[in-house]
């Protein structure tokens, strides 16, 4: 989570300075979106509303309870039947941007994809200048395990002292294979490790949801593409494993809609939308495996837990 040196621990809430406005295409719907981020008061979370919209009809908070489809990507609706797709890559921005409080209008039923990462959301974010509020950063803090899983992939949280993300991911194909990456999310580590990685697809894979419709937006200026064991991007990857750090990414997002940041250990073994909502679900299933708390309340202890690692 970065932050402005005047909240250099994450002590206080935050939010935008000004609205900032991004324009691009949906990956499945093709169209050209419009969607722009606006400060919020403090402690009223992530808003999405469908500027295309009116009254309540065009509100969707982003939270975990409102994740009404996870197949090709993370989408959220109301009682409405009101939806917003491909929220991943803009929340994950939020969470690494160390925005508490935003109101996101979009004018289209998905979030435009840009170049496939989070990248350009963290650039726009950053040019509109973050504000601190004043209202302490309410955490949740994991305090015992909680995993679920599903055919050999499996999503868990472990206690931890910091926001921490560790993935593994194994496919057939020779162009990814196995890879592994753990982060923790502090600082500038989302923005420099994490943000510009992109999303991924195979080739026949693309071919088949055209067919059905989907995918419109898709192509090389947004998404990595594998044919067989070679990637086609004529420019090749940003990282070595960029499609490990890219599913750190949609985690991020994901877990974000839990409605505060995450402290704990978050690990992924080839997990995907779907299990990453599962995973908020049972813990908040589970009372006794979180608490909430505050920022001010965490830093004394992991102070103490640096100062044991550097004696």
């Amino acid at each position: 989570m970065a932050h402005n040196r005047r909240n250099a621990d994450g002590l206080f809430q935050q939010t935008l300075m000004k609205p900032v406005t991004i324009i691009g295409v949906g990956l499945h719907s093709g169209a050209k979106v419009t969607l722009t981020i606006s400060p919020a008061e403090a402690n009223s979370g992530i808003t999405f509303i469908r500027s295309d919209l009116r009254g309540a009809a065009a509100v969707v908070p982003a939270r975990w309870d409102h994740v009404v489809d996870t197949r090709l990507c993370t989408v959220i609706g109301n009682e409405h039947g009101t939806t917003i797709g491909t929220i991943e890559h803009l929340m994950a921005a939020l969470a690494g941007c160390g925005i508490d409080n935003a109101i996101v209008s979009v004018d289209a039923i998905e979030v435009p994809i840009m170049d496939g990462s989070s990248a350009p959301f963290v650039a726009a974010i950053e040019s509109a200048g973050i504000h601190i509020q004043q209202a302490p950063r309410r955490v949740i803090r994991i305090l015992a395990p909680v995993a679920v899983g599903d055919g050999g992939k499996s999503a868990t949280f472990t206690p931890d002292v910091a926001p921490t993300y560790s993935f593994e991911i194994d496919f057939d194909s020779a162009a990814i294979a196995r890879q592994s990456h753990a982060v923790e999310l502090d600082g500038d580590v989302f923005k420099d490790e994490i943000s510009r990685a992109r999303t991924f697809g195979f080739l026949h894979e693309v071919e088949g949801l055209r067919k059905m419709g989907l995918a419109r937006g898709g192509s090389l200026d947004n998404a990595v593409v594998i044919s067989g064991d070679s990637v086609m991007n004529p420019d090749g990857l940003r990282f070595q494993d960029e499609f490990v750090r890219h599913k750190i990414l949609d985690a991020v997002g994901d877990l974000y809609l839990a409605g505060a940041p995450i402290i704990g250990h978050f690990r992924g073994f080839r997990s995907g939308h779907a299990l990453n909502n599962q995973l908020l679900r049972a813990l908040f299933a589970d009372r006794s495996a979180w608490r909430y708390d505050t920022m001010a309340g965490l830093v004394p202890a992991q102070r103490a837990l640096e100062r044991l690692a550097v004696a």
